[in-house]
């Protein structure tokens, strides 16, 4: 039997709310992960069997290993179709906002989204949600959002309008948030919700090779380069980073996602709990940070970056130069030299 967490009152809420809205939009943050789509791509096609119009917005473009998902193709990119994306917002009369928890995080489509006189429901599992919904499903202590959809469409009653397309998109985005759960994963009621997809037809291990198995030979070698080349141990700090040039993406013709999940490998390393990568773009720098039992990504995040996310995974941006983002990174690791150790030394502490 599944846990309820949603609160009864924001089910019957954002029940009434979609029974009386015919076009409805789906929006999810920028640089969009597996979470962000599978679980967008989820809430579609529930709805597209509910019988309403449903258009699911992105404001940048996301990976080609999760272009598989039934509804990719439909997803309107903003960077590409502004006009449209526009338009569609202008025009919904509900927007559900999911996977972020801060209108920052879907920029460029922050001010049309605040313009919007449509209803708006958030779903997410990240830290701190902003009050700018007329409903607030937040649960940081959910694995994924992928996960909450599906609690929602079960706590309305309504699991058997959710068909394969559906489920399969939810374990996508259950799966990457947690590392093929290999992290955040300990909840029993995860696997009980495996079980319910499984029953809708999915193929577990079809998605798994789908998403983890289909990379560019370039990217492959991108792996080898930095595993050599650009990996540097911060030994009293019990700590790595991964560095990233826009010259060295260009010289291995990075693309979308090929980066993905380089963070963690650092901490396959025995004594490391803390691993950064840091890869400059045209505009910024991006962060990436991943840590292991009690040691706070989050934290580092917010206090160094001005960033945020989860406990153990967590990223931000930089605007400046890529050696200065290293410089910082480098500089702030003493100040949190005794919870490394300690964490450490004592891997069963509580936070």
């Amino acid at each position: 039997m599944l846990n309820k967490i949603i609160p009864e009152n924001s089910i019957q809420k954002s029940k009434k709310i979609i029974e009386h809205c015919n076009k409805i939009v789906i929006i999810t943050h920028v640089s969009p992960d597996g979470d962000a789509i599978g679980s967008s791509l989820a809430l579609y096609h529930f709805l597209l069997e509910w019988g309403k119009e449903v258009n699911v917005l992105v404001p940048n473009n996301f990976p080609g290993f999760l272009k598989w998902m039934d509804g990719a193709k439909d997803i309107v990119v903003a960077e590409w179709r502004e006009n449209t994306a526009k338009e569609l917002i202008q025009a919904a009369d509900l927007i559900f906002c999911l996977d972020f928890n801060a209108r920052k995080r879907i920029e460029p489509l922050t001010p049309w989204l605040e313009e919007a006189k449509a209803k708006k429901i958030m779903i997410d599992h990240h830290l701190d949600p902003e009050n700018f919904c007329d409903v607030t499903i937040s649960h940081p202590e959910i694995s994924s959002t992928s996960e909450l959809i599906f609690r929602f469409i079960c706590r309305m009653g309504m699991f058997d309008v959710m068909n394969r397309s559906c489920a399969e998109c939810i374990y996508a985005g259950m799966m990457t948030d947690t590392g093929a759960f290999t992290y955040n994963s300990n909840d029993k009621h995860i696997y009980y919700i495996i079980g319910e997809l499984l029953e809708k037809g999915i193929d577990k291990d079809g998605i798994y090779d789908k998403i983890y198995n289909h990379y560019s030979e370039c990217r492959l070698r991108l792996q080898g380069y930095i595993l050599y080349e650009k990996m540097k141990i911060y030994e009293p700090y019990h700590a790595a980073l991964i560095t990233l040039s826009h010259e060295e993406q260009q010289r291995f013709q990075w693309k979308k996602g090929d980066t993905e999940g380089f963070v963690n490998m650092p901490l396959s390393i025995d004594g490391i709990v803390f691993s950064a990568f840091i890869r400059e773009e045209e505009n910024m720098v991006k962060i990436s940070l991943r840590s292991k039992g009690d040691f706070s990504a989050n934290r580092f995040a917010a206090e160094i970056f001005n960033g945020g996310g989860h406990f153990n995974a967590a990223g931000g941006e930089f605007y400046g130069k890529l050696d200065d983002a290293i410089d910082l990174f480098e500089k702030a690791l003493p100040k949190y030299n005794n919870q490394l150790t300690f964490f450490t030394v004592h891997p069963s502490a509580n936070h």
